[in-house]
């Protein structure tokens, strides 16, 4: 991690897109501008982790959601194929 000092109204730059700018200094919080694009995404580490966080959480539900579709699927594809193959006019298991 790269570590600088810098005093207000002193810039940071990332790039050749992004500058990031002391505002202010009031006790213990650093008041911050950051300049970058707009297709550059800029948040909060905190809001970034719960994003990611809820993302992560809900990927895992629809995965289970996704293999029991896929499971359904494969019930229904199967129970098509055996009614296919039987001959028409053919006794079901039930009527033999």
């Amino acid at each position: 991690m790269l570590v600088l000092t810098r005093k207000v109204n002193e810039s940071v730059s990332i790039g050749d897109d992004i500058v990031i700018k002391v505002i202010g200094v009031e006790g213990a919080q650093v008041k911050l501008g950051i300049d970058a694009p707009r297709n550059i995404r800029v948040l909060r580490q905190e809001i970034y982790e719960k994003i990611r966080d809820e993302n992560i959480r809900s990927s895992k539900g629809n995965a289970a959601a996704f293999a029991k579709a896929v499971e359904l699927l494969k019930e229904r594809e199967h129970t098509r194929k055996q009614r296919i193959s039987r001959p028409a006019g053919s006794p079901s298991k039930r009527e033999t």
